[in-house]
């Protein structure tokens, strides 16, 4: 009798092992099986999704087989890992382990909006209206109303986005990053401002942000951004008009068309710098780090003009007589691939990285 139910024993213990070795040879099999994909593709997680749903998703899809053994690996190993929503990106040479360990470690497609420094921020919101991955939330409505939006009723949007590259993934709303680029911009100006120099003839950091956004639109040779600085701040400490073009370009909206006419440097804009003295009431541009910094940290010389050479970098001068020679060289007698500015920044179509 004991011979029997030892033998019985035994049997039950040869079949268990083998049905766990079987289990364990078909988990096995299953994880290293490459993924039946011809290129590479992206997989979306939404919110509320399950493994075990993912996983008869691509087993109806065809792009893996044994999804009940794979619900019962994570089952088994997985039960209380968090599945992060998102976008996985799935290729060719990957198994089914692979694609899991994208989920555990939440390594979901990162996507990017480039803010470029010296755009406008008509240039910022068609940006974001170009992404898909971005949800829209803001579409016709005025920038006052995008400000209210962003927390900040009653501020100018010009100037106020810092120029950088942000990653997102999908489903991030246009407001989160303008947010985003809000706060980064407040920071920079914050961390500037608290190294100033001496003496400037700013009352308030915002003030200096203006200044820096007209420095970004002259500066065609990022070097010379400190002496153009020192030129519009020796400028407004003797109480001469900045005459500067950008500005009068922003004042004129949609109706500037490429150039600029004396009737056009003398009609009356809040931004026409020929017309009015001192700075302009906002920002003209969105402004980087180095042309907020050379706006604090002015240049010291005695130049109080520039022309554009035509080729981006400019000539200084002290004395208008100066000025006038280097108007007659350099703008009279002109070449023909001439700039007096730096040449324009484009709002490209945002390019949508993916890592």
């Amino acid at each position: 009798m004991i011979r029997k139910l030892c033998f019985a024993l035994l049997g039950a213990v040869l079949v268990a092992a083998l049905t766990l070795g079987l289990v364990a040879w078909k988990l096995h099999a299953t994880l290293v099986q490459p993924l039946q994909l011809g290129e590479a593709q992206t997989l979306e997680v939404e919110s509320g999704d399950t493994p075990s749903g993912l996983f008869q998703r691509l087993e109806r899809d065809g792009t893996l087989n044994g999804s009940f053994w794979l619900r019962l690996y994570w089952r088994l190993n997985l039960s209380g890992q968090t599945l992060h929503s998102g976008e996985y990106q799935l290729r060719p040479e990957m198994t089914a382990r692979d694609m899991i360990g994208l989920w555990q470690r939440g390594e979901v497609v990162q996507h990017s909006l480039t803010i470029v420094e010296g755009w406008n921020f008509r240039q910022v919101r068609a940006a974001l209206e170009m992404l898909p991955t971005i949800q829209q939330t803001l579409r016709g409505l005025s920038d006052a109303e995008i400000m209210v939006r962003l927390g900040q009723a009653g501020l100018h949007p010009e100037g106020r986005f810092f120029p950088d590259t942000y990653r997102f993934t999908r489903g991030v709303t246009d407001v989160e990053l303008l947010q985003r680029a809000f706060s980064h911009l407040e920071t920079v100006l914050a961390e500037e401002w608290a190294q100033r120099g001496e003496g400037l003839p700013y009352q308030d950091a915002y003030q200096a942000l203006i200044m820096a956004s007209i420095i970004e639109k002259e500066t065609g040779v990022p070097s010379e951004r400190g002496e153009i600085a020192g030129v519009f701040v020796r400028r407004l400490e003797r109480g001469m008009l900045l005459q500067t073009d950008p500005t009068v370009i922003y004042g004129m909206g949609e109706r500037y068309r490429g150039r600029i006419t004396r009737n056009d440097l003398r009609r009356p804009t809040p931004y026409n710098t020929y017309t009015n003295s001192g700075l302009p009431p906002t920002p003209i541009a969105m402004v980087g780090r180095e042309a907020i910094h050379a706006a604090l940290h002015p240049a010291e010389g005695k130049s109080l003009y520039f022309v554009a050479r035509g080729d981006g970098s400019h000539v200084f001068s002290d004395s208008l007589d100066e000025h006038n020679r280097a108007v007659r060289e350099y703008q009279l007698k002109r070449r023909a691939d001439y700039r007096s500015s730096p040449p324009p920044r484009q709002s490209p179509a945002p390019i949508e990285n993916m890592q």
